[in-house]
């Protein structure tokens, strides 16, 4: 499995089972294999009517209910020749430029209906389709072929932009070789399921996984417009779905509705949480509502995909992300790449078993070193080689002479029997310079000297939330993860600290 492009695995696939059922949009027509290639190459044939040509960048502006139309420009984009540059139409317009304007897309591809400011020309898949099959040939081809030469699994296939949780959003490259690592084999993943269902975004990491997944995996993957926890039970009872990925907040959400009471989830045999790591409560209470379903964590990052870890969960280890799987490998070491002894925290680094990614018009990054990519978290391994995540390292507080963990002060509020959700950061105090705030979702009212008598014995004094709000709902970014400069923005006030520890 060398030398593939993506572009190529669809025509393979296409060619294979031309009626078989890649992607199902909940309330749309399924996408057949057949109909995507077609529909793809014609779209490529208008874009480079267009003027689009080898290695410009397209951006792709979709919602989550045209997963069908994205997933078609995609492919006529790749086949154009060009790269692909998928953005939620969530963002806001004042990102959206920045990101068209970084990458120096030539135009954008967007669903019908949504109006797109951007410096090139726009339009939809509808209209190029419409331009392309007017016509009956292209330089003496037919219209079913596309009028480029095929992309080579070197050529730039997509540029995808990080959340920006801690600073400006950096897009990130990935060649053709690098999305179809471990594609096309004769064993296709997850040959368990008829149907896959899952809920995340266009734009992300994870949704562009899923993107691979209708293509090369063996079940068709499902999704719906918007996700609730009715819903997305609903869709899984449905299509008996033996697949299933989410979010750790969409399965908080999912848990807190009691869905297992109301829907027959038996089908379900792998259940896949990605993007954040699962808090060990919330994976133990997913076992009961998925009573067949296997608890499976993936650890990996956008810059560092496919390279990923995976933790099948296990009481004895609530705590690990897993070990590296499929090729890849993961070390902890200094912030000059330097490894550490095992046990000792330090910077992860995983290296991708893949043709590696990098950012896009800013070679020199200190984030891809070697073939090793720097992860931004801090952690320590195992005897076993499993991996344990200490903090994101923007997330660590410095308090006084003290760094605290938020991920285990997290780990310690969810254990409060009234706490939905919760997120520590760190907010300014004038004695320790850092202290640890706590944001909080609950059942019942919570109160700060509660919560902190719960946390006696739980947490050391320096580990104590100094501070604590309950809100009605964490902040979270278009990838589902918790966006803590939003809250450290909204909590910077001294006025409500506890006594800062001694």
């Amino acid at each position: 499995m060398v030398n593939l492009t993506v572009t190529q695995l669809l025509r393979d696939r296409a060619l294979a089972d031309p009626e078989g059922v890649a992607l199902i949009v909940q309330g749309s027509a399924p996408l057949t294999y057949g109909r995507w290639d077609e529909r793809s190459t014609e779209l490529a044939n208008g874009l480079v009517e267009r003027g689009v040509t080898r290695g410009d960048r397209v951006g792709l502006v979709f919602g989550n209910g045209d997963w069908a139309d994205y997933a078609v420009a995609f492919f006529g984009v790749l086949k154009a020749g060009a790269a692909a540059v998928p953005l939620s139409d969530a963002l806001a317009p004042a990102d959206l430029r920045f990101m068209l304007g970084h990458c120096g897309a030539a135009g954008v591809v967007h669903a019908e209906g949504l109006e797109v400011a951007a410096d090139g020309w726009t339009v939809t898949p509808g209209v190029l389709r419409a331009e392309a099959s007017a016509q009956t040939s292209y330089d003496g081809r037919s219209a079913g072929d596309a009028v480029t030469d095929p992309p080579r699994p070197d050529d730039l296939a997509q540029i995808l932009y990080t959340s920006g949780t801690t600073g400006r959003p950096k897009g990130v490259a990935a060649t053709h070789a690098n999305l179809a690592y471990g594609c096309g084999g004769k064993r296709r993943p997850f040959a368990h399921s008829r149907h896959l269902v899952h809920a995340f975004p266009i734009g992300t990491n994870a949704g562009q996984t899923m993107l691979i997944n209708a293509l090369d995996a063996h079940p068709a993957v499902v999704t719906l417009p918007r996700f609730t926890p009715g819903r997305f039970a609903a869709l899984i009872e449905s299509y008996r779905a033996g697949t299933v990925f989410l979010v750790p907040a969409m399965a908080i959400e999912l848990l807190n509705a009691g869905i297992a009471g109301r829907h027959d989830l038996s089908s379900v045999l792998l259940l896949g949480s990605a993007a954040a790591p699962l808090p060990a409560p919330v994976a133990a209470a997913l076992t009961g509502a998925f009573p067949n379903a296997t608890i499976t964590n993936y650890y990996t990052s956008t810059e560092a995909a496919p390279a990923q870890t995976i933790m099948m969960f296990d009481p004895e280890r609530p705590g690990s992300v897993g070990r590296a799987v499929a090729g890849g490998r993961v070390r902890i070491a200094t912030p000059q790449g330097e490894p550490l002894p095992q046990g000792e925290t330090g910077e992860v680094w995983m290296r991708s078993p893949a043709a590696p990614r990098s950012y896009y018009g800013d070679p020199g990054s200190g984030t891809f070193r070697d073939g090793w990519i720097r992860m931004g978290d801090l952690g320590y391994l195992d005897p076993d080689g499993y991996l344990y995540l200490v903090d994101r390292e923007s997330d660590v507080v410095k308090s006084g002479a003290h760094k605290v963990s938020t991920i285990h002060v997290e780990e310690a509020v969810f254990g409060h029997p009234d706490v939905v959700e919760a997120a520590a950061f760190g907010v300014p105090h004038p004695v320790m310079g850092t202290v640890v705030a706590v944001a909080m979702v609950v059942r019942e009212p919570v109160t700060a000297e509660e919560l902190r008598l719960f946390l006696t014995g739980r947490l050391a004094p320096h580990e104590m939330p100094a501070q604590v709000v309950t809100v009605g709902e964490l902040p979270r970014n278009a990838g589902g993860k918790v966006d803590k400069r939003a809250l450290r923005s909204s909590l910077t006030a001294p006025a409500d600290l506890a006594p800062a520890h001694e």
